[in-house]
Formats: structure tokens, C-alpha cells, sequence
């Protein structure tokens, strides 16, 4: 068994504040559903003392009246080096969040590029190495693909997502590390044909996920390349994790859940 090594990480949040579900995006979420603030501030903040906890930076971006989706951080930008290349929504209702994080960025002394393409950030565009990973079939567009390429100068992998409780593809696959060419977690069900072919010839060790695991976002998780910071709910994911020597941290994040959100979409990573 390999022995895992952490590497410290930055991270930009958004506090719940104003964390509600008001309309049906995806299909996790039921327009109107009640939503306990509480508890939601509460799993919030256990979230963000895990990662401190592990020797983890965490910045914050001031939430927004009116935003109630500014919370899962990841959708707003991809960051490599000093780069940051914001979001461009394919949901309406969302649009107004690019602005908000763009600003946070520049002010912060970074280079943001606003893509012309629908293109939300994290929530599809995972950078794993040498190379991104990028979903596309419900959110960000083919196009958008070519924008990142030319932005960060990395070549860019294109994953058919083919089901809709999937939507973005950090709800299908995380990077596990980027050690001996890197290793990734992901549900082979969620992707096309020719999709899971190329990611079975690029991650021949991958840890597989079912679907229980993804439907628990056991698959919406963060790694510093040993601890898993990883749904409770994803048991069977849980034990394959620990298996390959990974060092799981459940953080229950399930009132997130209610609007097709966990632990990564809570979670921008700043490179």
C-alpha cells in the first residue's frame, strides 16, 4: 500500500447565509423545499473546521441577499496559478454570482478571464495535472472547452455526462491526487460510452464508485491526497477509499443535498 502524502491547500467559501432553495434547476431540487438554516450553517461550519483542522487555508467570499446558490463556491472559477477564469451560467438564475466572485478575485491581485461559453467553474472543469478533465452534456458547453485550453495553455479532456442527477461532473468525479501521473474517484454509469473509455485508460487504477455512493455525492468530495473529505452517506465508497490507503473524513453536508450541492461544490480550490 502507497504511502499517502497531504498536500496543504487554500480554499475560498461562501458562508449559507443566504442558502435556500427558490427554484428547480437540476433535479435535486423541489422549488420551494423547506430548508433548515440552522442546521445548514451548522453542517456549513463543520465543513470548514474539517479543513482547518487538517492544516488547510480557507478564505471567504462575502455572500450576496438574493443569492441563495452563492454557497457552493466551486462553481464560480477555475484557478491555475495566477489565473482565475470566472463563470458564465447557463441558469438565469445564477448569473448574477460571476460578478460577485469576479470581484472577490480581482481584488485578491488575480487575472480574471469572464468565458464568453456557458461554463460554471469547478462544477465542470477539474484540473488534474498535467491536463483538465471537463464534463459537458448539461451545463458547460463544448465550446467552453476550447476557451479553457487556450486560457491556462493545459489540453483539455472532454467527459460526456449522460445523467441528469449528475449534472456537473464534480458530482460524478474527483481527483485523488496528482502523484506518479495522479489517480481519480468516479461512478462509470454517469459518463457515455467512449467517456469511460478514455477515463479507464487514463486512471487504470481509479477507485470506482456505485451508485448509491453517487447518489449519496459521495463522488462531490475533496481530496489533499491522503484525507477524503467525503459523505457519510457514500459507505461503500467510504471502504474503497480506505482500501487504497486513503484516510476518509465524513462530513455531513446533506441539507445541501436539497439543492444537488455537497462538500465540493461548497469548495473552490485556489492553485
Amino acid at each position: 500500500m502507497p504511502s499517502r502524502v497531504p498536500r496543504p491547500r487554500r480554499f475560498l467559501v461562501c458562508e449559507p447565509r443566504y442558502f435556500d432553495v427558490r427554484y428547480a434547476i437540476n433535479p435535486w431540487m423541489r422549488d420551494a423545499a423547506p430548508v433548515d438554516h440552522a442546521l445548514a450553517r451548522s453542517q456549513w461550519d463543520s465543513l470548514v473546521r474539517a479543513y482547518l483542522d487538517h492544516g488547510h487555508a480557507v478564505e471567504h467570499a462575502d455572500p450576496v441577499p438574493g443569492l441563495p446558490d452563492m454557497v457552493f463556491a466551486a462553481n464560480a472559477a477555475v484557478v491555475v496559478g495566477e489565473r482565475v477564469l470566472g463563470s458564465n451560467f447557463h441558469a438565469p438564475e445564477r448569473r448574477p454570482e460571476s460578478t460577485a466572485y469576479d470581484t472577490w478575485f480581482k481584488t485578491a491581485g488575480f487575472e480574471v478571464h469572464r468565458p464568453e461559453s456557458v461554463c460554471e467553474g469547478e462544477g465542470d472543469l477539474v484540473p488534474a495535472g498535467r491536463f483538465v478533465l471537463a464534463g459537458w452534456g448539461f451545463r458547460t458547453s463544448r465550446a467552453a472547452h476550447d476557451e479553457v485550453q487556450e486560457f491556462f495553455g493545459l489540453p483539455v479532456v472532454g467527459l460526456r455526462l449522460v445523467d441528469p442527477y449528475f449534472y456537473h461532473l464534480d458530482t460524478a468525479l474527483f481527483v485523488l491526487d496528482d502523484e506518479d501521473g495522479g489517480n481519480i474517484a468516479y461512478y462509470p454509469e454517469a459518463f457515455s460510452p467512449g467517456s469511460r473509455e478514455v477515463l479507464k485508460r487514463l486512471y487504470p487504477r481509479a477507485v470506482l464508485a456505485d451508485r448509491d455512493d453517487a447518489m449519496a455525492f459521495g463522488l462531490n468530495s475533496v481530496s489533499d491526497g491522503r484525507h477524503v473529505f467525503v459523505s457519510p452517506g457514500a459507505t461503500g465508497l467510504i471502504g474503497r477509499l480506505a482500501d487504497h490507503g486513503y484516510v476518509p473524513v465524513p462530513v455531513d453536508l446533506s441539507e445541501f443535498h436539497k439543492a444537488g450541492g455537497g462538500i465540493k461544490c461548497c469548495t473552490q480550490e485556489i492553485r
